[in-house]
């Protein structure tokens, strides 16, 4: 792609723009001239380790982080960043009489509003909303079973929960995903599930729906993980990461409109070489024939450009492994198909394809036991969708991969899996253009695009961050505790908050 000069006017928004399970909002211009390829740590705090730093959201009034902490104690950790160079924990909100762990965070008007799990998993969880002053409970509202994702509309009047419903390890108890749909005036609640949809699962699968694990229940088996609104806070987007779909929902009718599937990415195409052997003592990019990726997005990001409204997914990818099913099994491990894989033998080598992980519940078309197609969960990537048609109309092909490699930070131990991991998103402005920020949560890192035109995003810059960032945020300057912009990251395998700055121009 083609190179970027580094030097913008900055134009942002109302308020910061979340990555990872954390509240979207709509742009505002703020000119302020910053270097976007200069971004450096300026501080660091550690939580407490494995667990202890997976999503913050921040609140520009206080000028606090609020921090999810899953460590030894499932809690929000306060942190005090007036001084962004030095910060520091002034309080811990425990959440123990809540129910399990706190699996999302996000801030609105004075508000903070967490997703909680029932110590039960499969058990109904809890959006609780507390003063980010006072830290008072403000409200306690029940919603469906394992709220994965919580986010206010942009103006505030919703909040929005995906509720995942995973089943439990045996399988025995499989709950409905759902979404909720609460209204701050009053709290009241809505909670719906996608039976509306049953009735045109044959339709969906062709386009790469995915309804699969014991029992096929078209309710239970619809898994919602990660919400956006659009800037008019009529319309929620939801990810359906393990159904690889996303749904759009009427938030003033509390309606499911549509399921979009997304299809597969096709790795025999020129721009979608990948690596896919963590066994072969190089970082080499290929192309495959019939070998194929499931977008599977985690995080989604909406923006509306001339009246034409996109969605920006993080194609991470996750399997269904749990005691009782796994639909996960290496190359080396299943039978293919001697027409469509005549050289089965070299391709189920560890150098090769053997070490790839593959979905069992596809790739088998004509059920006769071996498989005439190879899928692999993610796409190693980020994509923009046309969310009126449903229509991809850009892929980063294996851009990250590649800029991983450049960085030194491509981690080869997981070519056979998921690669980089793309799991974040956000977008915000710059100057007279806008950006998107990816996270990877295995290269360990997040990568700045230019997407002026959304249909054609241009990479500026990777950085590194801590040890698997699970969630990032985008502080403008126009609420900036030091009006200039900062980047910060809440890495939940070294427990670590991090910092960014960038210098002025």
């Amino acid at each position: 792609m083609k190179q970027l000069k580094c030097i913008f006017l900055l134009l942002i928004t109302v308020t910061l723009f979340s990555c990872k399970k954390e509240d979207a909002s709509p742009l505002l211009e703020y000119t302020q001239s910053e270097d976007l390829s200069g971004y450096q740590e300026i501080a660091s705090i550690n939580l407490g380790g494995v667990n202890s730093a997976e999503i913050t959201a921040f609140d520009p009034t206080t000028k606090r982080l609020f921090a999810v902490n899953n460590g030894a104690e499932n809690k929000i950790d306060v942190l005090d960043i007036s001084n962004p160079a030095s910060v520091t924990v002034i309080k811990s909100i425990s959440m123990l009489t809540y129910g399990g762990y706190v699996n999302s965070v996000a801030v609105s008007n004075g508000k903070l509003a967490a997703a909680i799990e029932s110590t039960n998993k499969q058990a109904a969880g809890k959006i609780v909303v507390f003063n980010t002053s006072t830290y008072a409970e403000i409200k306690s509202i029940n919603v469906g079973s394992l709220p994965d994702m919580v986010t206010f509309s942009p103006d505030g009047n919703y909040i929005i929960s995906a509720n995942e419903g995973e089943p439990s390890a045996d399988y025995t108890t499989d709950p409905e995903g759902t979404v909720s749909i609460i209204k701050v005036s009053d709290y009241s609640i809505t909670t719906i599930n996608f039976s509306s949809f049953e009735s045109q699962l044959a339709s969906l699968t062709a386009k790469g729906f995915r309804i699969f694990g014991p029992g096929k229940n078209f309710n239970k088996d619809i898994e919602p993980e990660y919400v956006t609104v659009s800037d008019d806070s009529k319309t929620a987007y939801v990810t359906l990461q393990e159904n690889n779909a996303i749904a759009e929902i009427d938030l003033t009718t509390a309606t499911i409109k549509k399921i979009t599937p997304l299809g597969f990415k096709d790795y025999s195409i020129s721009a979608n070489a990948v690596d896919l052997s963590d066994k072969d003592s190089i970082i080499q990019f290929k192309n495959f024939t019939k070998v194929y990726g499931i977008y599977m997005p985690d995080a989604i990001a909406y923006f509306n450009y001339n009246g034409t409204p996109y969605l920006f997914t993080a194609n991470e990818g996750d399997s269904r492994e749990y005691t009782a099913f796994s639909e996960m099994k290496r190359v080396k491990e299943i039978t293919l198909d001697a027409t469509s894989f005549p050289t089965a033998t070299t391709l189920k080598t560890d150098k090769v394809l053997g070490r790839l992980n593959v979905t069992t519940t596809l790739g088998d078309s004509d059920a006769d036991g071996d498989f005439d197609a190879l899928y692999s969960l993610g796409a190693r990537s980020f994509s923009v969708w046309n969310a009126t048609t449903g229509s991809q109309v850009f892929d980063s092909q294996n851009e990250l991969d590649i800029k991983a490699k450049d960085l030194a930070i491509y981690d080869d131990t997981r070519s056979d899996d998921k690669s980089v991991e793309p799991e974040s998103v956000c977008i915000g402005r710059v100057g007279s253009k806008s950006i998107a920020i990816i996270g990877m949560e295995r290269a360990d890192a997040f990568a700045i695009y230019d997407i002026t035109n959304p249909t054609t995003p241009v990479f500026i810059k990777m950085y590194k961050t801590g040890d698997a960032p699970e969630g990032i945020i985008f502080i403008p300057a126009s609420k900036s505790p030091i009006s200039q912009s900062l980047i910060v990251t809440s890495n939940e395998n070294d427990g670590t908050v991090r910092i960014y700055k960038t210098t002025k121009l």
